[in-house]
């Protein structure tokens, strides 16, 4: 319940600073957002951030019991970063780090805590399971910001697309989503064979969803390529927790 507040409320602070900061405006090309389609104001989002987060910071409270005090630090970074992703002067998605920031808050910490407050301890197999998920979550962004990329130059929004090009931004996507099913190959060293061989499957659906992806090239209609990849990342999600219980 935590981590699925606390990506509300991201997302949330994410289409508040993005308008405030005028990236996001009425003829963007990605999917309608609420504030730049006037549908919601800034006073109202700004209310609805401050509900979800002190729901969010409730709810985690409960995880102290379970976890210990460091679950408090955990914490105040998942605060302080879903701010500083699109918030502050300097904010870390416009300068390339936004990648980074998805693979350890989308991947790496949700995973290994909630393995942690049940476990009390961690795992080599824990720790690359949520690197898995957290690659596999990022092609979402990685998508966003190739379709977005043109945009984003004009608005100095720096993502690592926009720094290195549209060739760079297609790789990566293509990368990053290999990479992903090819760390599950860790589990065969623990006699997990199922855990490492279905996650495999994954790799047909990216690599037709990359290739609709350059074919399209730009602009709107590779908003069709976003419901792909998020069916992607569900489908690599069942996959690795079968595979896991078929051991």
């Amino acid at each position: 319940v935590f981590a699925g507040l606390m990506q509300i409320a991201a997302n949330w602070m994410n289409d508040f600073y993005d308008y405030l900061k005028g990236i996001d405006k009425e003829d963007r090309i990605g999917p309608e957002r609420a504030m730049a389609q006037g549908w919601i104001t800034p006073k109202a989002m700004k209310t609805g951030i401050i509900g979800i987060l002190i729901a969010a910071c409730m709810t985690g409270s409960c995880l102290l019991f379970y976890g210990g005090w460091k679950l408090l630090f955990v914490g105040m970074l998942c605060l302080l970063f879903a701010y500083l992703y699109t918030g502050g002067p300097y904010p870390l998605s416009y300068c390339g780090a936004g990648d980074l920031l998805v693979v350890v808050f989308f991947g790496f910490v949700p995973v290994c805590g909630t393995y942690y407050v049940q476990a009390l301890t961690l795992t080599t197999d824990v720790c690359i399971a949520s690197i898995v998920s957290g690659l596999t979550i990022d092609t979402m962004l990685i998508i966003n910001n190739y379709r977005d990329r043109n945009s984003d130059k004009k608005s100095n929004k720096r993502t690592l697309i926009v720094r290195f090009g549209e060739p760079f931004g297609r790789y990566l996507y293509l990368l990053t989503g290999v990479v992903a099913p090819l760390l599950c190959l860790w589990f065969l060293a623990g006699g997990h064979f199922y855990a490492a061989i279905l996650p495999q499957l994954y790799l047909i659906f990216h690599v037709i969803t990359w290739r609709k992806m350059v074919r399209i090239h730009a602009g709107k209609a590779l908003n069709a390529t976003f419901g792909e990849t998020a069916r992607n990342m569900l489908l690599m999600g069942l996959l690795i927790t079968v595979g896991l219980l078929l051991g």
